[in-house]
């Protein structure tokens, strides 16, 4: 008997079906999925939740200085001329940045093998904007579920669905 439901697919199908579906709860926090898929999905999206939730404050907080490019009252980068060419000018800034420790390093690591790269789009097609689906996990859902002992999901019977008659779940983050 197989540790796994293999939804009538092939092995690769079958695991770039349930790695979309895991993005997309991460991302929306609730899909519409069948009920033998979501019980697959949660076995993942769980696992994720955990080891977020393991290494969410395994950093340490690190001073760093960084050029940053001088802008002007518009925003544009200040440009001046040496030996014939346009330089930009640039300023010696202190920035603090979050420095994973190893083994929160390997956790993201293991999240992002899982995760497909996503995106939330706008009104328009340049208002398309990348999503860092690691840093929502971290600094949004493990704080959310610091204090519980698994159980991030939770999975709502729908009714059936209207062409095959398939029972349709509604899978969410508690």
């Amino acid at each position: 008997m197989a540790g796994y439901r293999k939804l009538g697919r092939t092995s690769d199908q079958r695991k770039a079906m349930l790695r979309s579906l895991t993005t997309a709860i991460i991302v929306n926090g609730k899909i519409v999925t069948t009920e033998a898929r979501a019980k697959e999905v949660r076995k993942e999206v769980e696992h994720l939740i955990a080891l977020a939730v393991k290494e969410r404050d395994n950093f340490e907080t690190v001073t760093v200085k960084a050029k940053v490019a001088r802008k002007d009252k518009d925003g544009k980068r200040v440009k001046e001329v040496v030996d014939g060419k346009k330089v930009t000018i640039f300023d010696e800034v202190d920035k603090t940045i979050k420095k994973d420790m190893p083994s929160r390093l390997h956790a993201r690591r293991q999240i992002l093998q899982v995760l497909y790269p996503a995106s939330s789009v706008g009104k328009r097609k340049k208002d398309k904007k990348e999503i860092d689906l690691v840093a929502k996990l971290f600094d949004e859902i493990a704080p959310k579920y610091a204090d519980r002992n698994g159980g991030y999901t939770r999975i709502v019977k729908i009714g059936q669905r209207k062409g095959d008659g398939a029972m349709e779940v509604l899978i969410e983050l508690v």
